[in-house]
């Protein structure tokens, strides 16, 4: 297919151009901003030819196709008459999705990821030397000192840099922010590192009473100071007269900022961050690989959520007091089962479009971004992802246990080896081998069954079950008009693992909830979001309109039964409004399931994409 075809196809999945309010492009995917993230075809999207994962985040549709490829397809697009918009554009307009905690970490990513770069370099120069110290090799006085301007200065003016990228972030003038950031680590006042010591270099004290230190390595005061600065030079701007902006506004930031930062601010967050760095050294330091194991365990999760920057901000606070980051070890478990798991599909998957999706997947793990791995394979077939979640707290444990600790952040597994020059390498690769091991083990063995990759509702082809009166099989009909979905994929851990019993879920097109069964109404909860029917063969079915939609209290949902009513298939139960479900942030997925499934020897689904009330859904004999 060319991937003109494959570009048309895309705007398909997405709904049409009318649902579409731009697109653009990173590295590796297709970004787009949509009006209406319920009329997106997500399986359809998942299985066009060179698409490798597909997944919704910060208020985009995110298709990855990899390096080289992305272009071709968004060039296609946009030729077909898409809107496009710079990244930062889409930025500014995701920024707007989410909640605020949400919207808050994002922040903090846009803060702290310019600044990655800087440390990362730092990071191997500290490394680098490291392995020279334990080659045993020492270097003459003249390069000594040249290898620690390389691996100190990033640290000693990384308050200065988050003064920068905050100003940047939150809309104002980077140059005045930087200035302000280098007032704060001023050689005048005495070094923050010097008088921590317990040497005779004391604090300066100002007014007879408030001792002020340089911020060397302090990252929160300055990130708190940034916020305000900014906020406060966009104030003061709008006050001064156009004529006198460029002398008033610099002058009056810095001279209220740098009061505010060195005797109110710097000191009391300074308090803070230390108080901080304590309890995490603390957490770090409990026996038996506690911190690896929960990090671990957890990591990937966080990942999912969108909320993983929120490490920056203490991954560049251990580095800069401690010189060293034990995070980073552990993180790097966590992504390496996830990348094992994945290779561990590809392996045992005799599915051709799968095994091309995922072993790239593992790659790029591996270089350090599991995003294709976690959401293009691995959470489509759910155990793989948890499964890798118990490798990751294995790893993570094994790499708290081994005292592993990056000299750096922001680099993992692959190129993350050079932050571990410094006499921890073999250490840092019998934690890789582990993590690899248990999560390609626990995939291949317990958490992949081909089969799966096979049984996709957009993959089977259209087949009607044959009528049959057979007296030991039950036969459930669909209660909805809509799409059909495996019971895996929906976003309920409970209907997804099938605790409450096999079955399949609707992307309903209507909004009336017929019986699938005749039999006895059992159970209509007062919200009136679910039901459950009884037949007189012993068949129990729940129907359960929607995810959390208890939540609505009602609200969009009108029973039409009462417990204890008898009713015959195709009979009218309810009516709801999926508008005011979407309003309210929900999905109004609906879940058809047999809650006494271990009644019958074998559930037999259809093979449909597209369904109508009335028609066949699935067998149990």
């Amino acid at each position: 297919m060319d991937n003109r075809e494959i570009a048309k196809q895309v705007i398909d999945a997405l709904g049409g151009r009318e649902n579409i309010k731009s697109v653009a492009h990173c590295a590796t995917r297709l970004r787009v901003m949509v009006i209406d993230e319920s009329k997106i075809d997500k399986e359809r999207a998942e299985n066009i030819e060179k698409v490798k994962g597909a997944f919704f985040n910060s208020g985009q549709y995110q298709m990855i196709f990899g390096t080289g490829t992305v272009n071709k397809i968004y060039d296609q697009v946009v030729a077909l008459g898409l809107p496009s918009s710079t990244k930062s554009e889409m930025k500014s307009e995701a920024a707007k999705q989410g909640n605020w905690f949400q919207r808050s970490v994002r922040t903090f990513g846009d803060v702290f990821v310019p600044i990655i770069p800087a440390i990362v370099a730092t990071g191997l120069f500290m490394g680098l030397r490291g392995l020279l110290g334990a080659l045993g090799m020492s270097l003459p006085e003249d390069l000594n000192v040249y290898s620690q301007i390389l691996t100190d200065t990033a640290f000693i003016a990384l308050p200065a840099l988050v003064v920068w990228s905050t100003f940047r972030v939150f809309g104002g003038n980077p140059v005045i922010g930087i200035v302000l950031g280098f007032m704060l680590i001023s050689g005048s006042l005495p070094n923050a590192w010097a008088v921590a010591s317990a040497g005779d270099v004391k604090p300066t004290i100002f007014f007879g009473f408030i001792p002020v230190v340089g911020l060397q390595g302090s990252v929160l005061p300055a990130f708190i100071i940034g916020i305000i600065g900014a906020k406060f030079e966009r104030f003061v701007r709008k006050y001064v007269p156009e004529v006198l902006d460029l002398l008033v506004t610099p002058f009056v930031t810095l001279l209220v900022m740098s009061i505010l930062g060195l005797f109110v601010i710097g000191p009391v967050f300074h308090v803070v961050e230390n108080d901080i760095l304590l309890v995490t050294d603390a957490i770090l330091a409990l026996p038996f690989g506690l911190p690896g194991l929960l990090i671990g365990g957890v990591h990937q999760v966080i990942v999912v959520s969108g909320v993983h920057h929120i490490f920056n901000l203490l991954e560049s606070q251990l580095i800069a007091h401690n010189g060293s980051n034990p995070f980073n070890a552990i993180i790097t478990a966590a992504m390496t089962a996830q990348g094992a798991a994945t290779v561990a599909v590809g392996v045992k998957t005799k599915n051709p479009k799968l095994k091309a999706l995922a072993f790239p997947a593992a790659l790029s793990a591996f270089l350090g971004i599991t995003e294709p791995a976690i959401f293009g394979v691995n959470l489509r077939y759910r155990k793989p992802f948890f499964l890798s979640l118990i490798a990751g707290a294995i790893g993570g444990a094994t790499a708290s246990l081994l005292g592993l600790a990056g000299t750096g952040f922001g680099i993992t597994i692959i190129p993350g080896t050079l932050l571990y020059l410094n006499g921890q390498l073999l250490p840092y690769l019998f934690m890789v081998a582990i993590s690899f091991v248990a999560g390609f083990t626990l995939t291949y063995l317990f958490g992949f069954e081909d089969e799966d990759s096979e049984i996709r509702p957009n993959k089977v082809e259209t087949e009607e079950i044959s009528a049959n009166t057979n007296k030991d099989e039950d036969i459930i009909f669909s209660p909805l008009d809509g799409q059909l979905l495996a019971l895996d994929q929906v976003n309920d851990p409970v209907f997804a693992s099938g605790a409450m019993g096999k079955g399949v879920a609707i992307k309903p097109s209507g909004n009336s909830l017929y019986a699938p069964l005749s039999g006895r109404v059992e159970v209509v909860f007062e919200t009136g979001h679910a039901f459950a029917i009884t037949s007189a063969r012993g068949a129990e079915v729940l129907i359960h309109i929607g995810i959390d939609t208890v939540s609505m209290a009602g609200l969009g949902f009108e029973p039409l039964v009462s417990v204890g009513q008898e009713v015959k298939k195709g009979d009218l139960l309810a009516r709801f409004d999926s508008a005011k479900i979407k309003a309210a942030g929900l999905e109004d997925v609906t879940m058809v399931v047999l809650t006494n499934t271990s009644d019958y020897e074998e559930i037999t689904i259809v093979e449909a994409t597209e369904l109508s009330h009335g028609q066949k859904l699935f067998v149990a004999r």
